[in-house]
């Protein structure tokens, strides 16, 4: 199944983050518990980790760009 991933809220009062790194790349396979990238805020860098088995189909917020929490980050296939 399809999906959009959006930028995860990390902190009580987090509002947006930047995305530091990717470390899939489109068409790379993740297992449930890979980190897929990492933000950061103001206070704190933290690994975002797949939720279930799949594909990372596209990302939609490279690198070094901020984003606003609940702003979609990347499209992924969780039916691979």
């Amino acid at each position: 199944m399809k999906t959009t991933l959006t930028l995860v809220r990390v902190g009580m009062i987090m509002t947006e983050g930047t995305i530091v790194a990717w470390h899939k790349e489109p068409g790379d396979r993740f297992r449930t518990g890979d980190v897929l990238y990492t933000v950061e805020t103001e206070k704190v860098s933290h690994d975002v980790e797949a939720t279930a088995d799949g594909t990372l189909l596209e990302i939609l917020v490279p690198a070094d760009e901020d984003a606003e929490v609940g702003r979609p980050v990347c499209v992924v296939d969780v039916s691979r």
